[in-house]
C-alpha cells in the first residue's frame, strides 16, 4: 500500500457513539459502559485513500456498501463473531476515508489497530474497523452482529427486548456535541477568575459558536474557539474565563454549527435503551470558595 498508492494525512476526531452515555443513564438505565465525556480523541491519521484502493481493485455495478472485517472477535448479546462493519459506497469513495498505518506521525500502535485500520471521518468510531483483515464491496450492509444488531438508534418508547433491528436507524454520521473538560464535575475551585475549557465537534461543519453559562442557563458567555480551518473533521477546542462567586455553580455548555443547528437542551427526549448519541447541553456542578 505504501508504495502503490499516494500517501494522505487527514486530521479527524474519533468518537464512540456511546460518548456521554452516563448523562442519559442519569435519566434512566441504559445498556453499555457509563462513558462520561472522554470516549473521544483527535489525531492526524496517515495512510492511503480507500477510494484509490477500490478503484485499483475495480468496483462492479451494483456495489452499494463497503464491508470491513477485523481480527478481533466481539460479543453481541451472547453471539461471538469477528468484528464486521460497513459504510455506504458513497462514503467509502470520499477521499478522506483512509486505510491507516500511522497516527500523529508515528507507526500505529497495536491498541489503535496496527498494522492497518480504517478511519471514517465524521462517523461513529465503530465504523472505523481496527486490525483489518478484509475489505469487500457488497450489495448490502455487513451481516456481522455488531452491524446488524447493535449501534442502531431507537426512540425512547422502544425497549431493547422489543426492538426490531431491521427498523433501527444505523448510527453513522455523528451529531453536533460539546463538553466541559475542565473543571470536572464536583470540583472545588477558587472563587474569582476560573477558566472553563472543553471541546465541540460538528463533523464536517464548522463550530461557529460555543456558549457557557455559570448560573444554570440564565445568562450565557461566548467562549473563544481554537479551530483548524484546514481540518473540517477535527474537534474545536474552546475556553472562557468566568468570575465565580463563593458557593455552588451549575456550569453549562452548548454549541452551534455552521448550519445554525443547536444541541438539545435536555437529555430526556433523546434517551434510548443503548445510550447512544448523548448530545444534550453538558452540565456540571462546581463549588467555588
Amino acid at each position: 500500500l505504501q508504495t502503490a498508492f499516494a500517501t494522505r494525512t487527514v486530521t479527524a476526531t474519533m468518537q464512540c457513539a456511546g460518548n456521554r452515555r452516563a448523562h442519559l443513564q442519569d435519566v434512566e438505565k441504559t445498556s453499555g459502559d457509563p462513558w462520561d465525556v472522554g470516549a473521544i480523541g483527535n489525531a492526524a491519521w496517515t495512510g492511503v485513500a480507500l477510494c484509490d484502493v477500490l478503484a485499483a481493485a475495480g468496483i462492479q455495478d451494483g456495489a452499494s456498501f463497503v464491508g470491513t472485517t477485523g481480527a478481533d472477535n466481539v460479543d453481541v448479546d451472547g453471539e461471538t463473531a469477528p468484528f464486521g462493519a460497513s459504510i455506504s459506497i458513497a462514503k467509502a469513495l470520499e477521499p478522506d476515508v483512509l486505510i491507516v498505518w500511522a497516527m500523529n506521525g508515528e507507526a500505529l500502535a497495536p491498541e489503535h489497530g496496527a498494522p492497518l485500520r480504517l478511519v471514517v471521518p465524521g462517523y461513529a468510531g465503530v465504523r472505523s474497523a481496527k486490525w483489518l483483515t478484509r475489505i469487500e464491496v457488497r450489495d448490502r450492509p455487513s451481516d456481522a452482529p455488531i452491524q446488524a444488531k447493535d449501534y442502531k438508534l431507537f426512540p425512547a418508547s422502544v425497549a431493547k427486548e422489543d426492538a426490531d433491528w431491521d427498523r433501527g436507524l444505523t448510527i453513522e454520521e455523528m451529531p453536533l456535541n460539546a463538553a466541559i473538560c475542565a473543571p470536572v464535575d464536583g470540583a472545588h475551585v477558587s472563587a474569582g477568575a476560573c477558566e472553563i475549557a472543553g471541546y465541540a465537534v460538528a463533523f464536517g461543519r464548522a463550530v461557529t459558536r460555543v456558549e457557557v453559562s455559570v448560573n444554570g442557563g440564565t445568562d450565557w458567555l461566548q467562549a473563544e474557539l481554537t479551530a483548524k480551518p484546514d481540518a473540517p473533521w477535527s474537534w474545536t477546542q474552546w475556553h472562557v474565563t468566568v468570575d465565580l462567586s463563593p458557593g455552588l455553580h451549575v456550569l453549562i455548555v452548548r454549541a452551534v454549527d455552521g448550519a445554525g443547528q443547536m444541541q438539545p437542551e435536555r437529555p430526556e427526549p433523546i434517551w434510548n435503551f443503548a445510550g447512544y448519541l448523548s448530545t444534550a447541553w453538558h452540565r456540571i456542578a462546581v463549588t467555588a470558595g
